[in-house]
């Protein structure tokens, strides 16, 4: 069970590096202020559940020193700042794309 483990939070740290590179490429190529905050978000959050998911393969891997609990622990509170901060962002960026919308119609 723990291998599965292990090789499952391998799979989603590979989704997560590349779904980050991804919508960083893109969000450097949107011309729309608008879209590239919600691709910059996505990005955000993708880089997020990278670090904690790094954070989660270092504590199955390794054994608990001392060097390795602070390494995680800080990883795991970056990551998780990372996505609070990129869901806060993309709802800003959401909002406004749906005001803008809602101004033009009218």
């Amino acid at each position: 069970m723990v291998l599965f483990i292990k090789y499952l939070l391998f799979v989603l740290l590979v989704i997560f590096v590349i779904g980050a590179a991804v919508f960083s490429l893109s969000s450097r190529r949107a011309l729309n202020p608008q879209a590239k905050g919600l691709k910059r978000s996505v990005m955000n959050v993708m880089l997020g559940a990278m670090l904690v998911t790094l954070s989660l393969i270092s504590m199955f891997l390794f054994r608990g020193s001392t060097i390795n609990i602070i390494v995680e622990a800080v990883f795991l509170l970056i990551g998780i700042f990372n996505i609070f901060s990129g869901l806060r962002s993309y709802s800003y960026y959401n909002r406004s794309r749906s005001q803008e919308q809602h101004q033009s119609k009218a």
